[in-house]
């Protein structure tokens, strides 16, 4: 997908699905319920309760319960949900010259391992950073 001016909020969501048609079956199944949405770039109370100060750091977020901890007894307060911060998403694909895609593609990536119980560490190491 080419640009010719920034993407917006719904082509985000976009490449996302494109990128979540790619996840093996078993694991997309393990993903119902999980909405994932599009913010401009994350809000103060947010980034404080995370205890991050340039918003520009913050490209997606998990918000919910990890699988690991959930029980069939368990009524979630809130859906859980993937969050894409777009004007961080793109700075980084300014920046980095990173294909748009493969970048929402890896955050997204990210936080589904979030979803799936993992620790930022332990996604790490699944990418090789370690």
């Amino acid at each position: 997908m080419r640009f010719s001016t920034p993407p917006n909020a719904e082509d985000l969501i976009e490449l996302a699905e494109d990128a979540l048609a790619a996840i093996p079956k078993p694991l997309r199944d393990l993903l119902r319920g999980v909405a994932i949405l599009v913010d401009d770039i994350a809000e103060e109370e947010m980034l404080r309760d995370l205890g991050i100060e340039n918003p520009y750091e913050l490209t997606g977020l998990y918000l919910g319960v990890p699988l690991t901890e959930k029980s069939n007894a368990m009524v979630p307060e809130e859906p859980d949900r993937i969050l894409l911060f777009r004007e961080p998403i793109l700075l980084e694909w300014i920046e980095t010259g990173e294909d748009l895609f493969r970048l929402v593609r890896n955050v997204l990536i990210h936080e589904i391992g979030h979803h799936f119980g993992f620790s930022d560490e332990d996604i790490e190491r699944l990418e090789g950073g370690e």
